[in-house]
């Protein structure tokens, strides 16, 4: 079965797309990269370096430094599908980012988004 296309878009070509979402809200391109450094583990030094090297979305997961724990406490619905229930690994989790950033832009506090584990 050949890879869904997400998997080998590159990041820097999908990230302008959450940032947009996020300002037409009133939310900041700060906000979005927290989401991504609180998600994945990357410094904002390593977000940038990725975003500048044009990795793929499948690289720019696998090579995440430390997948947060508390990220299974991401539930809903995001583009008609429950996060929980996406079988795919490396579809969940980029299902994930895009319901926080989602979050984001619907006015959730950085709090709520920002899950700790319970």
């Amino acid at each position: 079965m050949a890879k869904h296309r997400i998997f080998t878009t590159s990041f820097a070509d999908v990230y302008p797309c959450y940032i947009t979402k996020a300002e037409k809200k009133g939310r900041t391109k700060a906000e979005v990269d927290e989401i991504i450094r609180w998600l994945m583990g990357y410094t904002q030094e390593e977000l940038e370096s990725q975003l500048s090297k044009g990795t793929d979305c499948e690289t720019f997961i696998s090579e995440s430094p430390r997948m947060n724990p508390a990220r299974n406490l991401i539930k809903g619905v995001i583009c008609g599908i429950r996060v929980e229930e996406i079988e795919d690994p490396l579809m969940r989790e980029i299902r994930y980012l895009d319901k926080l950033v989602d979050e984001l832009a619907r006015g959730k506090s950085m709090e709520k988004i920002l899950r700790s584990a319970e």
